[in-house]
């Protein structure tokens, strides 16, 4: 008599944990991403008008990093990377009265320097940059801060921003510095949407009219910096809060 062999049945699927279970249920079907908010781009019109508010509220505006000339300026813009104007400013009082020069700076030499800009964040790197700096503007440039971009560029510890900044307050030049408030600013109002700071700086250089563009980035600053505040921005006190595109204006 042949031996009969029975198979076993299929093994069945492990059911499911009830936690997984709820979880897709809840999760459900995926959903289409929401649309993009559409801003209004700026009229000219508006642009202008928002620019005479400022001009007319501080016809003169001024940078809050305190200097001596051209080259404490760069030596301070240097510094304030990653740092309050108000703390670059306590440190550097003290070292421009003693090196306000690039003979004077390397003079003091790099530990001297670090003594007296250790309230600053990075102050190591950053004095290392301070004295390498002063000692490129003696051996290329004859001691004097030079006027292109692409040569302030060069110098240890300086950007875009920071040639912007010498360009702009020690050289008149029509230069667009963005930092993080006038970023914000740019991108919140609609004035100028941009993905990084190059993006927006294109950007407020096409729509600022000429007329404005000596102060324009001094105004942007101190608005980001006193009224269009990063977590609670003042709407109540916007000189234009009628113009801003931001949807979620508290006036």
């Amino acid at each position: 008599m042949a031996k009969i062999i029975r198979k076993a049945p299929p093994k069945s699927k492990p059911a499911a944990p009830k936690r997984l279970k709820k979880a897709a249920a809840v999760s459900g079907p995926v959903r289409a991403a929401k649309k993009p908010v559409r801003i209004k781009p700026w009229t000219a019109a508006e642009v202008h008008e928002a620019f005479s508010r400022f001009r007319k509220a501080n016809p003169e505006p001024k940078g809050e990093l305190e200097h001596l000339n051209p080259y404490t300026l760069l030596v301070a813009v240097v510094l304030s990377a990653q740092a309050t104007d108000a703390g670059v400013n306590k440190a550097t009082r003290a070292l421009f009265q003693v090196a306000d020069t690039p003979q004077k700076m390397l003079a003091l030499g790099e530990e001297k320097v670090r003594e007296y800009i250790k309230t600053i964040g990075l102050y190591r790197n950053k004095a290392k940059n301070v004295i390498a700096l002063s000692e490129k503007l003696i051996a290329e440039f004859g001691g004097v801060v030079p006027r292109t971009r692409t040569e302030l560029e060069s110098l240890p510890g300086a950007g875009r921003k920071t040639a912007n900044v010498v360009l702009n307050m020690a050289y008149g030049e029509h230069t667009m510095a963005v930092d993080t408030h006038v970023f914000r600013v740019g991108n919140r109002t609609g004035l100028a949407l941009g993905n990084n700071p190059l993006e927006v700086e294109l950007k407020l250089l096409q729509v600022i009219p000429p007329e404005f563009m000596l102060h324009a980035h001094h105004w942007l600053i101190l608005h980001g910096r006193y009224t269009c505040l990063a977590r609670k921005p003042r709407c109540e006190v916007c000189l234009i809060n009628d113009l801003c595109r931001w949807p979620e204006k508290t006036v």
